[in-house]
């Protein structure tokens, strides 16, 4: 016990001695202020001002509307943001992001007739492609995105997956991967297909908030976000396919300044849809508009340019601080 005493007693002599030596050395040297900052608690770093939402967002004609600032990834606007709605050719964004991730994309994809009947089969948006033509995966993409080809992404499917079924099961997993609880895929264009009875078929939904999220990582990619920013591309006849000219949708990129895309859709049953997605003063946002029941399809593009000049309106404060819970 006398032993384990005096141990005790010399090391709490030893580290006295260092004070004693440490604390002029800190003090009253140029080392001194060197080693103090690694002494010190690491001071709470100030949060970054971000666009805060005041008050409600402008009324829009869709069911749902959402607003997502893709810097700080806040919500902005939610109205029905939740709400399970069809999604038209929106649906196409998935299918896109999925064969930029998963396909080759110099490989030669052969359109094969089943893409060509699925626009006269079920009255689709068309890329005009032509059967036996053989077009890079990377150039189909762009016929997918603009024009809002069904026979696109009919031919992308069988390609990448085999069958439009199986490539649909993939689209479900990778919206299980990105937690879109709200979405459920049951064809790859986002076109209404019939059930056996006649009747509409129901299990292709998402929400406005899951279409918001999933946009926003399909745009880190950057080349979905240089594809879908486009108003024309021109594809030249080759050995292996004819020529190609194909115009975007999206007449939001030729009327608001800072439009960077994103997707239009529509169907009976989806009403007219819009993704959207801006830039402005250095800050970034999505949008989607789910269900415009409006008769004028132009609609959408009025309501996206009212719900982003609100959002760039908005301030830029401090987010809350967080309040420590028990």
């Amino acid at each position: 016990m006398k032993i384990g005493r005096r141990i005790t007693a010399i090391v709490l002599l030893l580290l006295a001695v260092c004070l004693l030596v440490l604390i002029p050395v800190m003090a009253f040297t140029p080392v001194g202020p060197r080693i103090l900052p690694f002494l010190a608690p690491s001071p709470t770093p100030t949060p970054r001002p971000v666009l805060t939402a005041k008050g409600p967002p402008p009324a829009v004609h869709s069911a749902a509307a959402y607003l997502l600032d893709a810097d700080s990834g806040n919500t902005l606007a939610n109205i029905n943001g939740q709400k399970r709605l069809p999604m038209a050719s929106t649906t196409k964004i998935m299918t896109a992001i999925i064969a930029i991730e998963k396909g080759n994309l110099d490989q030669e994809v052969t359109i094969q007739q089943d893409a060509v009947d699925e626009v006269k089969k079920n009255n689709g948006s068309s890329a005009q492609l032509v059967a036996g033509d053989k077009i890079l995966l990377k150039d189909l993409l762009y016929g997918l995105m603009l024009p809002s080809g069904d026979d696109a992404a009919i031919a992308i499917a069988d390609t990448l997956a085999g069958s439009p079924a199986k490539f649909v099961d993939v689209m479900n997993a990778y919206a299980h991967q990105l937690h879109l609880a709200q979405t459920h895929y049951s064809n790859v264009d986002g076109l209404t297909y019939l059930t056996p009875q006649g009747k509409p078929d129901t299990n292709l939904y998402t929400s406005a908030a899951d279409l918001a999220h999933l946009t926003h990582y399909a745009l880190s990619n950057s080349l979905f976000a240089q594809i879908v920013q486009l108003q024309q591309y021109v594809l030249p006849a080759t050995a292996t396919h004819h020529s190609y000219v194909w115009d975007t949708t999206d007449m939001l990129l030729g009327i608001y300044a800072g439009a960077t895309g994103v997707k239009t859709g529509y169907t009976v049953e989806a009403g007219y849809c819009l993704v959207f997605a801006a830039t402005s003063g250095g800050h970034h946002l999505i949008g989607v508009l789910l269900h415009d029941s409006d008769k004028d399809p132009n609609q959408r593009f009025a309501d996206a340019k009212t719900l982003l000049n609100w959002g760039f309106a908005l301030p830029v404060l401090p987010p809350p601080t967080p309040t420590a819970t028990s």
